[in-house]
């Protein structure tokens, strides 16, 4: 029998404990731990709650962890509960899928200031994650700004102009949806220090803006290429691009009180208030020969009380595992980081790829630990008994996936007419459904 222990729940670590399970069968135990009572990470606490079928790829996870060698243990943290050392010896392997939680600093002055926050932040706000429940973004002014031009942009943008009835069958959670219900913010200028043609947007979610009640996107065709160079795009981003166009062909509907600026070619340069922000000093770019953004002196003010940076992401650095700095992740050649430790999913390549590219990559890495492991051999490890045995005596009270049942069904239970689920948002509520 081999134990292999899987630290994070989100879908690298599910697809990752798929493939162990497909590959070993009845011939080893798959522990997936996670932080938080809870599993899922990115799908619960990422994914935008007005994308249920996004979070549709949970109930896959479900047969995952109905396996009979496949068990969750949440509410253990590691790295303060037990240490990826103490992992080790008690499984042949560890897989390292903890993603990558943390934003990126713009590494401009005033980024401190009041009214400046992460798009993890953000995201974390709206969707129920513990750490940012107490977060209250400024919305009582008329201006924010989202800096940056991927999908995660996108979303902040568009849950800062919906409507309380476009979040009918979204599971946004209450504080979040009766702040946002409350919102003066009419303008989100959306800034991106390189043109239409480099973004990270793909056409679903761009296309979402052009049917928003109160909003309207607002693009300069002046941005814009001429169209023949559309034709050298791959074909996902050139329909990216025809959403882009046909916004800037369309002007702003005058019956919408709010506009999505999308502002191209502004590098943010220091951000500006009087203790909190209050504006953001901007230079126009232009792209030199290799397509990067080089400034051309040009500066303007851009309003906004509000600023959310959406620049991306780096996995949190772990005793005992080597790390790069440059790339936000582990330090790893195709997921090994060294003997009988892995990583897996933005942990091993950075924030990059959608959730379906945890798929190939988490069966990556089962391939490898296989070859290194064969089933045929029997382990002396501990696995799951053990670390039990030393949560227990560190006082710590691991969940299950029945628990974890009882937590859903609480959650579905109280949810408001038209939501799959009102979701707790402190862990002592969750441990309190579950009588603890």
């Amino acid at each position: 029998m081999r134990h292999f222990a899987v630290v994070g729940s989100g879908p690298a670590g599910f697809y990752t404990a798929e493939a162990l399970s497909k590959t070993y069968g009845d011939k080893a135990r798959i522990n997936i731990l996670d932080r938080y009572p809870v599993p899922y990470g990115l799908i619960r606490f990422g994914v935008a709650p007005d994308h249920q079928s996004l979070k549709a790829v949970s109930k896959r996870y479900d047969k995952v962890a109905d396996e009979p060698g496949v068990d969750f243990i949440g509410n253990v943290t590691v790295g303060r509960d037990v240490s990826v050392e103490e992992l080790l010896e008690l499984y042949d392997a560890v897989i390292l899928a903890i993603g990558a939680p943390h934003d990126r600093k713009l590494g401009i002055p005033g980024e401190d200031l009041a009214g400046v926050v992460g798009s993890a932040e953000f995201v974390g706000w709206y969707n129920g994650h513990p750490e940012f429940a107490d977060l209250d973004p400024p919305l009582g002014g008329t201006h924010a700004a989202v800096i940056g031009n991927g999908n995660v942009a996108l979303d902040c943008a568009r849950i800062l102009s919906k409507t309380p009835h476009e979040f009918e069958g979204s599971d946004i959670v209450g504080h979040a949806l009766e702040a946002l219900d409350g919102s003066a913010i009419r303008t989100v200028t959306i800034l991106g220090r390189r043109g239409p043609h480099q973004i990270a947007m793909t056409p679903k979610e761009l296309g979402e803006l052009g049917h928003l009640e109160e909003a309207s996107p607002v693009v300069d065709a002046a941005d814009f290429p001429p169209m023949e160079a559309d034709d050298a795009l791959e074909p996902g981003h050139r329909k990216s691009i025809t959403i882009l166009r046909e916004f800037a062909g369309t002007p702003a509907d005058p019956a919408k009180p709010k506009r999505m600026v999308f502002d191209f070619f502004a590098k943010p340069l220091r951000i500006e208030g009087n203790g909190k922000a209050e504006r953001i000093i901007v230079e126009r770019t232009e792209l030199d020969e290799n397509g990067a953004a080089r400034g051309t002196g040009e500066t303007y003010e851009v309003p906004a009380s509000l600023v959310i940076t959406a620049i991306g992401y780096s996995t949190p650095q772990m005793a005992g595992v080597p790390y790069d700095e440059r790339g936000g992740k582990f330090r790893n050649e195709g997921g090994i980081i060294g003997d009988r430790l892995y990583a897996v999913g933005w942990a091993r390549r950075g924030p990059t790829g959608t959730i379906g590219t945890n798929r190939p990559d988490g069966y990556e890495v089962a391939e490898q630990v296989a070859t290194a492991m064969p089933a045929a051999a029997n382990s002396d490890r501990a696995g799951a008994e053990g670390l039990k045995r030393l949560l227990n005596e560190r006082g710590i009270m691991p969940t299950d996936y029945d628990d974890w049942r009882k937590i859903e069904e609480t959650e579905v239970g109280q949810a408001r007419p038209g939501s799959p689920r009102e979701k707790f948002v402190r862990v002592e509520d969750w441990l309190s459904a579950l009588g603890r």
